[in-house]
């Protein structure tokens, strides 16, 4: 057996989003996203409901490798949920995103992505994904959001 130490990343965003958890939550799901999100286009999801629900998996292109991911956990009661998004070979990753109200129609997203490398070009995906890469990263997603909630069309790029 080879046990290592996790090349590992980890990084947490708070948006700051304009309508209440239960109009965004709903908006936080692999077929949902192709609304608001320019260029997501999931290849195939398997979900009985049509939409994100526990155990729902999907496949994305990352690059020129596939991506899967997994709901690991859902709850829409609390705005809640977790994604696990394997990339063969490369990373394994965990998306947590938690919503609450902000007491002014509006809503906090605190979005936690961690990255752990399974092999050379994990370990480069990992030192790439720096505090500031996902900060450009996490405040194009509060723009799309954002704009897709106020006038309910992607944003131009």
């Amino acid at each position: 057996m080879d046990v290592r130490e996790p090349l590992r990343v980890k990084h947490t965003y708070r948006q700051r989003l304009k309508a209440p958890p239960d109009r965004v939550f709903p908006l936080l799901c692999p077929v949902r996203e192709t609304e608001w999100v320019e260029g997501w286009n999931p290849l195939v999801v398997h979900s009985f409901s049509g939409h994100a629900e526990r155990d729902c998996v999907f496949i994305t292109l990352d690059g020129d490798s596939e991506a899967i991911w997994v709901v690991a956990d859902f709850d829409p009661e609390n705005h809640r949920i977790e994604f696990v998004k394997v990339t063969p070979g490369i990373t394994v990753g965990r998306i947590s995103i938690a919503l609450q109200g902000d007491g002014r129609d509006g809503t906090l997203a605190e979005v936690t992505y961690m990255y752990t490398a399974l092999s050379e070009r994990g370990h480069s995906f990992v030192k790439q994904f720096t505090e500031e890469a996902y900060l450009v990263f996490m405040r194009r997603w509060e723009h799309a959001l954002n704009h897709f909630l106020l006038t309910g069309k992607k944003p131009i790029e």
